[in-house]
């Protein structure tokens, strides 16, 4: 670390001009970024997306669909109405890309009173419509009183993208500068304050141009322009105050070279150490094979590595020139250390840390209770700013033209495949006990089959006529039901929406051994397999940073119990962060109505989480431990460290809270919930957690923070002083 502070000061204009040359090529491809992503992630090779295929091949299911929605007021007569949605189809007649168009007038039940809708189908992806429907906009025009307005699967991808990007602009706008004046407070002057913004953007728009040339070999998700920013704005902020504080610290006694290798040497080991931590808590997302997590494991790794590199080649450079430069305009005088409020608070927690521990304890434990009610759910359309058009038109969709009971959300598509034709006597004859055993099942509400479409209750009379049946019955029947060796049933549960029941029922209908080989899909069916890929894996993930962290930090502090503390204090910060969370979104809180807990937050939190309250401890210990070396005394030792980096991990907390949870402030609830998520984890770690657990259990165990196996810090120390 010593060489490489040395080579940066020599080659900082070099450094510089390279850093200049990098922002300008991936800040080009940055930009470009929203224009390849799309979805919403939740893409997972399994039985559903193989059911999907035999629907879209054999049974001539579209890739995806557009839904129009058209509705009248009521001083507009249903003559007029009817001939508005007859002008928009004529004008529709040309519109090639479609596969299928399907208007109002052509099957019953698509006009009803003030509402309508049409359907345009497509062997397209949703995701790839974009031109389709920019052609649409320019056909479709409301008129006074009379409104049309696209929605379906394919508009809600749009627009996540746009609310998503809007999000961004929102959280930027109110974080960063209430993070500038955080910064301020810090430093007490505008030219150390703006340094780690500086490097936070640089960080973001480096990374997210990296990303972009990762399209071409992963889908990546919308959601990855909060994620990269979110994480990449706090870590760069989090490196730029521990560098730029002990920088100008040492700037007091020494020049700027030295200044700047003592920088590297203790401050820069920090931010390798606490870049690993999250590095590595982020690599945890990738044994989930399911593309949200594995686009923000790839956009979050990549914008550690980006800020690690930054805050130790960048940063450096630019101090190098600025020299004693960056204590100029000032405009809030420093306190001295001895004097301020952080000495107090050290001193407290060190002489009763037995009560601070228990106060501390109880607080914890207590925002663990309602963790036990959380309800987790996959993010769908409610996703969406309900001030949208599109979920607005889908809600009307349903409400006005879908019974309640045949609502997607409890559908499931069962496909069964047959050796040879399914009609054939003694495929059939396997097949029927299915459809009857599906219909007794007290969990399912409804069976569409050809035993419900002809009202034939007997297998051997069902056959027979479908064998020499009327033609103009038979025709449409078969068109529905069969495609040669494959027949098609439509189960409807009454489970309820999002139901753990549910899932558990597709699950076990997929593990029976039936005789012909099975398919299901439906949206339970992605939902289940979405949840057990999630709950399988994860633990791996969450081993593997665990196991991890535990090494790092016992290699970096030489310490059992400092790694084990550092752990346990996390997992029970977490647990109290997702406690407050359920009280707030799911039991409807500080004016928010209740909505369930997207299903990626556990995840997302704990691993960025994990990662990110690291910084604050290795922050903390290493100084701890530099004043330990010098003086062998453990509580002198906890109260400097305190001391000195109390006001640092303070101001890097409040800019990550900030950061964070600016993104309480935007519409998409998923990225909502991580925002206000993260924020409260950081706040209760760097408050509850490093400023009082911590130094009281310093306190309580002593010296043994120091000991392995059998190796103690201060058996090689001098005699105990007074530290610098």
């Amino acid at each position: 670390m010593g060489r490489l502070g040395s080579s940066i000061y020599d080659k900082r204009k070099w450094i510089l001009l390279i850093w200049i040359f990098a922002i300008l090529i991936f800040g080009f491809f940055a930009l470009k970024l929203p224009t390849v992503l799309s979805g919403n992630g939740f893409e997972y090779k399994g039985e559903y997306n193989q059911t999907r295929k035999i629907l879209e091949k054999d049974f001539g299911d579209p890739k995806s669909s557009i839904i129009l929605v058209f509705e009248k007021d009521k001083t507009i007569s249903e003559k007029e109405f009817k001939e508005f949605i007859q002008d928009i189809f004529n004008k529709l007649n040309n519109f090639d890309s479609a596969k299928d168009i399907m208007s109002p007038f052509d099957k019953e039940g698509m006009l009803k009173n003030k509402y309508a809708y049409g359907m345009l189908t497509f062997d397209k992806k949703a995701e790839s419509l974009g031109k389709e429907i920019t052609n649409l906009k320019k056909v479709l025009r409301n008129k006074h009183g009379l409104k049309v307005t696209m929605t379906g699967e394919p508009i809600i991808v749009q627009d996540l993208n746009v609310a998503s990007q809007e999000d961004l602009a929102k959280a930027e706008m109110i974080g960063l500068p209430i993070a500038l004046v955080v910064l301020v407070l810090a430093f007490g002057g505008l030219i150390a304050a703006s340094l780690p913004i500086v490097i936070g953007v640089v960080s973001i728009l480096i990374t997210m141009g990296t990303v972009y040339f990762f399209s071409y070999h992963f889908d990546l998700t919308i959601f990855i322009l909060n994620i990269v920013p979110m994480i990449g704005l706090a870590l760069s902020i989090d490196f730029a105050l521990l560098f730029i504080n002990r920088y100008k610290e040492e700037l007091q006694s020494k020049s700027i070279q030295e200044a700047l290798n003592i920088t590297i040497n203790t401050a820069g080991r920090s931010i390798i150490f606490s870049g690993l931590c999250v590095f590595i808590g982020l690599s945890g997302l990738w044994f989930i094979k399911i593309d949200i997590f594995q686009n923000v494991a790839l956009g979050g790794m990549l914008v550690v590595l980006i800020a690690a590199i930054s805050a130790l080649t960048l940063l450096p450079a630019l101090l190098g020139l600025l020299g004693k430069n960056i204590n100029k305009l000032s405009v809030i005088p420093v306190t001295e250390r001895e004097n301020t409020v952080w000495h107090q608070l050290a001193k407290a927690v060190m002489n009763h840390p037995i009560i601070m521990a228990a106060l501390a304890l109880a607080i914890l434990l207590a925002g663990l209770i309602p963790v036990r009610q959380m309800v987790l759910a996959i993010p769908g359309t409610d996703s969406l700013p309900a001030r949208y058009p599109s979920r607005l038109a889908l809600e009307t969709f349903q409400e006005q033209f879908i019974a309640k009971e045949k609502r997607d959300e409890k559908k499931v598509t069962f496909v069964l495949k047959t050796k040879g034709p399914v009609i054939q006597y003694s495929n059939f004859k396997k097949i029927s006990p299915i459809i009857h055993d599906l219909e007794k099942d007290h969990l399912v509400h409804t069976v569409i089959s050809p035993f419900s479409a002809t009202g034939i209750r007997n297998e051997n009379q069902l056959y027979q006529f479908l064998q020499h049946g009327n033609a103009a019955q038979l025709t449409p029947l078969k068109e529905y039901f069969f495609r040669d060796n494959k027949m098609l049933i439509e189960v409807y549960l009454n489970t309820g929406e999002h139901s753990a029941k549910a899932r558990q029922w597709v699950k076990n209908w997929s593990q029976k051994k039936l005789g012909i080989q099975l398919f299901i899909g439906g949206p339970i069916k992605f939902e289940q397999e979405i949840f057990d890929e999630i709950y399988h894996k994860a633990p791996y993930g969450l081993l593997l940073i665990v196991l991890s962290t535990f090494v790092i930090l016992m290699t970096a502090f030489r310490s059992i119990l400092i790694p084990l503390k550092a752990i346990l204090m996390n997992v029970l910060s977490l647990g109290c962060t997702f406690g407050i969370v359920v009280w707030i979104f799911q039991q409807g809180h500080l004016g928010t109505a209740p909505v369930d807990i997207a299903l990626i937050l556990p995840v997302f939190v704990f691993t960025l989480v994990f990662g990110l309250s690291m910084d604050y401890e290795v922050f903390l210990i290493s100084r701890i431990q530099e004043f330990y070396l010098q003086s062998g005394d453990n509580t002198l030792a906890t109260i400097s460290g305190l001391t000195y980096t109390s006001k640092i991990i303070t101001s890097a907390a409040a800019i990550m809270i900030v950061v964070t949870g600016a993104f309480a402030f935007t519409g998409v609830m998923p990225v909502k919930q991580l925002g206000v998520g993260i924020a409260i984890a950081i706040f209760i770690d760097a408050t509850i957690v490093r400023m009082v657990l911590v130094p009281a259990l310093m306190k309580l165990l002593g010296d043994w923070n120091w000991w392995l196996f059998g190796y103690h810090f201060k058996r090689q120390q001098n005699p105990k002083r007074k530290p610098a």
